[in-house]
């Protein structure tokens, strides 16, 4: 009975917070672009199947980057030339992951010297800004300016798998607490285009309703921004007034302290007024609604009563006090920052990076190159290897593959991945993904051989499953191992900020890499080459697979002992420390 008691439980609480804070940037990223496969499709018009620099997958459940095309319309409404449309729309994505790349690694060493709540709220008001920014613009310039500031915000990212780390030590509930995050991203991702499709340029789309509005005609795509802006304001808000991050945060015997429950050492002692105002909140919504009711006492009794003990909020004042007077601990070296193991996992972490969301991007263009007709009659193919063309299909079409490919991947990403790693384990589990993805792209090319066009497209759409599969494994893993990688929790807001700067970096060359080298092939009559050299890519990306291991983290085995420590915010140490040194003197002085 006792040991049912003391098994970690996840802070259900704290997690959906986090997730009301995180919901808002997928949402809002998303719906900058319903029509992405109309931009596509209009490479095949253009007679140039060159991806641009850098764009998002239609399926994406589990990436640090929150950017897209943005919509066609868009960039034709700023008087660009329609043959250039693509080009500016693939510059525009790009400037997002490159400000991206530039600011992760700040914005992770910012949440290790002012705290995580800080860097998640401040980030969050960023991106609220760029939001708005990027619909109210009436310019080119003013658009790639708004998706860059919108880059250097979203290089945040990283803090939130920080703060579910140190929310969730226990290696057993890291499973399914790095599913979480992930599946609100894809909740978010959904939803999104729904919302741009709806709200964007109301004037054109419901002339009878909104015809009138100059307002809506001259900032045709700033309905959406500004209601994806107030999911901002309401993360922003509950973060505030709720959130609570590290482990005492979800394990504190005293939850109505007023302290700022940081795992974070510099920011452990400090009183977070935040939370001292959400207490009030709920507080008087308690005792509103204790008027309303007849049995007022047994209902707001918990709310009103303070289960601090007696003096704690003195000693909690003292401790403050004294701690704010210690000296700042200095920044983390690059030497903690980048161990041997940690390096190869944020190796592993950009390759993967880079070749998932090149195979999400290029497969579009893929599916949709028409078929290749007569093969036993053409001089210029050679099968099994020597033959080119596509599937044929029209975007309706690809879209739903890719609309069942990410059901499936949201049910692998939450029900599956956890069972598998506690099965396997991490490590385990992360090498069986490293030998699917090169099975899955050397198998992509050959789907288009099968006789006829369902079994093509059933063929292909199996591939897409194994590969969504090993992708909604393969990353929580590598956010585990990099978690458990850090030597201490000085250094672990920067890991994951090197992290979402080297995966943003991946997003950026792979699609680059596999636009240049499916032109290629299609010149030479080999369509097998772009899908041969990603699995080379995710080959080569796979040998440091085999030398991780799964280090014990910045809690060490036994977080309950860190618990303990930390969930006592009224425990003044530099008293233990003082009333130490008078036991040794005094301990001299009889000798």
């Amino acid at each position: 009975m006792e040991d049912s008691k003391r098994r970690p439980k996840l802070p259900i609480q704290q997690m959906v917070i986090l997730a009301i804070c995180r919901v808002a940037e997928p949402s809002e990223s998303h719906h900058i672009a319903p029509a992405k496969q109309r931009l596509l499709i209009n490479f095949r018009s253009c007679h140039d199947f060159r991806l641009p620099l850098s764009c998002e997958c239609l399926s994406e459940t589990n990436r640090d980057s929150d950017n897209d095309f943005p919509k066609p319309e868009m960039i034709e409404s700023f008087h660009v030339p329609r043959k250039d449309v693509a080009k500016w729309a693939g510059i525009t994505a790009a400037t997002f992951s490159l400000s991206q790349a530039a600011t992760g690694i700040l914005w992770g060493r910012a949440s290790d010297r002012w705290g995580r709540k800080t860097i998640i709220l401040v980030g969050g008001i960023c991106a609220m800004f760029s939001s708005l920014l990027f619909g109210f613009s009436n310019s080119l310039a003013m658009a790639i300016v708004g998706r860059c500031l919108a880059g250097v915000t979203y290089g945040n990212v990283g803090t939130y798998r920080t703060a579910v780390a140190e929310m969730i030590p226990e290696k057993e509930l890291q499973p399914r607490a790095f599913s979480i995050m992930p599946l609100v991203y894809a909740m978010g991702s959904i939803f999104g285009p729904a919302l741009g499709g709806a709200l964007a340029n109301p004037a054109a789309n419901f002339p009878d309703t909104f015809g009138d509005s100059a307002f809506l005609k001259n900032y045709p795509y700033a309905l959406p921004n500004i209601a994806a802006s107030t999911f901002f304001a309401i993360g922003i808000i509950t973060g505030a007034l709720f959130l609570k991050v590290g482990y005492s945060a979800s394990r504190s015997r005293h939850p109505d302290t007023d302290i700022l429950e940081e795992t974070l050492e510099s920011k452990k002692y400090k009183r977070d007024h935040g939370r001292v105002l959400g207490r009030a909140l709920v507080r008087a919504f308690g005792r509103a609604k204790s008027k309303m009711t007849r049995h007022a006492d047994s209902e707001t009794t918990p709310l009103l009563k303070d289960s601090r003990p007696p003096g704690s909020t003195e000693r909690c004042d003292d401790a403050t006090q004294q701690h704010n007077k210690k000296q700042r601990p200095s920044p983390p070296t690059y030497k903690e920052v980048f161990t041997h193991q940690t390096s190869m996992t944020l190796l592993v972490y950009a390759v993967l990076a880079l070749h998932a969301v090149a195979f999400e991007q290029l497969l579009p263009v893929f599916l949709h190159y028409p078929r290749q007709e007569d093969r036993g009659s053409d001089p210029d193919v050679h099968l099994p290897f020597k033959f080119s063309g596509g599937f044929g299909i029209n975007a309706d079409r690809i879209g739903l593959i890719f609309t069942l490919c990410g059901i499936c991947g949201l049910f692998i990403q939450f029900f599956v991945f956890p069972a598998v790693v506690r099965r396997f384990g991490v490590v385990p589990s992360l090498k069986i993904t490293s030998i699917i993805f090169p099975l899955c792209y050397t198998l992509v090319p050959f789907s288009t051989l099968f006789p006829t066009p369902l079994t093509q497209q059933l063929a292909v759409f199996l591939i897409c499953i194994l590969q969504v599969g090993a992708v909604m494994v393969g990353f929580p893993c590598l956010g585990i191992l990099l978690t458990n990688s850090a030597v201490s929790l000085r250094v672990l807001g920067t890991i994951n900020g090197v992290a979402t700067s080297v995966s943003a970096i991946g997003r950026a060359i792979g699609p680059a890499i596999e636009g240049w080298a499916f032109s290629f092939g299609l010149k030479i009559g080999y369509v097998i080459l772009p899908w041969w050299t990603l699995a080379a890519i995710a080959a080569l990306g796979s040998i440091p697979v085999w030398y991780l291991i799964e280090l014990d983290g910045p809690f060490g085995d036994e977080p309950d002992n860190l618990g303990s420590v930390t969930a006592e915010p009224h425990l003044d140490t530099e008293e233990v420390t003082e009333q130490t040194q008078a036991k040794a003197m005094q301990q001299r002085q009889m000798s």
